[in-house]
């Protein structure tokens, strides 16, 4: 006797934030999906941390701000120095309320809330432990090969969409090319109990050797990230406490370190977004520079947009190929203004030892009448999706 296969609208493929976040849009719109997720549960480290204004405009539909708000700071200022002489401040006053600001929250926290909603929505619809092993391309849906928890299943979806990350199993298996370039650009962070006076505030440091960027978190805890000359594959705290003694004069010696981390900086665009039954979202399909922290959150304008096309697809029955064309069209138009905008952040970023120049471009900035237009390109403005 043959197994029956169960069936989905839509099976999502990753359970990080995107996965997640696109996972409750569409339960919320009627839209039977699966989410399968490789890890048995949510990695700890904190890393994406930055959530946007536009981000929680669209999480509060969902009823979701609030539980966001709750649990992260409220960055409403960004203190701009070069070096430890500070040269002005970036308010977030001119933004649109109610979020006049930046949140930040460590991404493990807000893969909880989400899925903390997702399970209110649909008990059964995250699937852990989860790997997916094969596509099989059928003339109205995706047969989805998979093990979970060691045991092998197939399921039948609709769509497949690729929330599973740079490397996604999901764009290769559709055969989509994918442009990907490295940058020489390096940094090391760690997470510090905060000693300065900086409160709620962000700051950077534009130094003679580099960027120092630092960002309040919860429990009075400070993200520090450090520009580097090379990649360095095992960092250590003095290192990092070193290098902003040595560029800033502060010292971190007295703090308690809960992370410490290195990373390299890539961008990549896939060549499309939407192919037959397969579609792509967040690092799937775009690949954007953490300096800046746009990247999540940018996935999550993906995810607002999909639901969309896909509740005009699935419940309203209109023609799926110009929709979702149209999706990934403006997706990754939207996805190269946000690479540019990340390399001009690290371009200030980056050694340069006349500060005069960068105290040039950035002096004028911070000041009325180009402030508020600054704040406007750091909150993401501009970048909300469009109503199919």
């Amino acid at each position: 006797m043959i197994a029956e296969i169960s069936s989905y609208d839509v099976a999502i493929v990753g359970g990080g934030p995107v996965g997640l976040f696109l996972g409750c849009l569409l339960q919320k719109a009627n839209i039977n999906c699966v989410i399968l997720e490789k890890r048995a549960e949510a990695v700890r480290h904190s890393r994406s941390i930055g959530i946007h204004p536009v981000s929680l405009e669209c999480l509060a539909p969902l009823g979701l701000a609030d539980s966001f708000l709750k649990e992260g700071i409220k960055v409403k200022k960004g203190l701009a120095f070069i070096d430890s002489s500070h040269l002005g401040t970036l308010s977030f006053d001119s933004c649109p309320q109610p979020y006049r600001f930046i949140l930040t929250l460590p991404q493990f926290k807000t893969e909880v809330l989400l899925a903390k909603k997702l399970q209110a929505l649909k008990a059964t619809a995250l699937w852990r432990d989860t790997s997916v092993i094969k596509l099989h391309h059928r003339d109205d849906q995706v047969e989805v090969e998979l093990k979970r928890g060691g045991q092998s299943k197939t399921i039948a979806a609709n769509y497949v969409i690729g929330c599973d990350g740079k490397d996604s199993f999901v764009r290769r298996s559709a055969s989509i090319p994918f442009t990907e370039t490295t940058y020489d650009d390096t940094y090391i962070m760690g997470d510090f109990s905060d000693n300065t006076e900086l409160g709620t505030n962000a700051a950077i440091y534009l130094c003679g050797d580099g960027l120092i960027e630092s960002f309040p978190l919860p429990a009075n805890v400070r993200r520090w990230v450090v520009k580097t000359d090379q990649y360095v594959p095992e960092v250590s705290r003095a290192e990092i406490e070193l290098k902003i003694r040595e560029r800033i004069n502060l010292d971190l010696c007295d703090t308690h370190n809960t992370m410490l981390s290195s990373f390299g900086v890539q961008k990549g665009l896939a060549q499309t977004m939407a192919k037959e039954r397969i579609i792509l979202a967040g690092d799937a399909a775009h690949l954007i520079s953490p300096i800046g922290g746009q990247g999540m959150n940018l996935g999550w304008l993906d995810a607002v947009a999909l639901a969309g096309g896909l509740k005009q697809i699935l419940i309203n029955n209109k023609e799926p190929d110009k929709i979702l064309q149209s999706y990934s069209k403006r997706r990754l138009a939207i996805a190269k203004k946000v690479i540019r905008r990340a390399e001009f952040n690290m371009a200030l970023g980056r050694k340069m030892k006349n500060s005069w120049i960068k105290k040039a471009i950035l002096w004028p900035l911070l000041r009325k009448p180009l402030s508020p237009l600054m704040a406007r390109l750091f909150t993401m403005r501009g970048l909300q999706t469009l109503p199919f």
